[in-house]
């Protein structure tokens, strides 16, 4: 499960990442949940951002993390193109 965006504050640490199993899915989307998390939010980067799954969050941390994938929506693209290409990714620190 590649790492592509840890976004950590001082209350936070948000971890956006692609399972390997969905190499061969073709529509973008990232995985995103807190440490420790199991059961991840699944975000659809295209043709919008938006929502598949919720996954162990709840719905204000569905909407905190759907904010922040659509700042950050271009360079998390770029990662999965990357993904799909079987290039390597390089880990995106956001420190607030």
């Amino acid at each position: 499960m590649p790492k592509v965006l840890l976004y950590i504050t001082a209350k936070l640490f948000w971890i956006f990442l692609f399972y390997n199993k969905d190499f061969n899915e073709n529509r973008a989307h990232v995985h995103v949940g807190k440490r420790d998390t199991q059961n991840l939010c699944k975000i659809w980067l295209e043709p919008k951002v938006e929502i598949a799954k919720l996954g162990d969050l709840t719905d204000a941390q569905g909407k905190e993390v759907l904010a922040l994938t659509e700042t950050y929506k271009d360079k998390l693209l770029a990662q999965w193109k990357n993904f799909k290409e079987g290039k390597a990714l390089r880990i995106i620190k956001v420190k607030k």
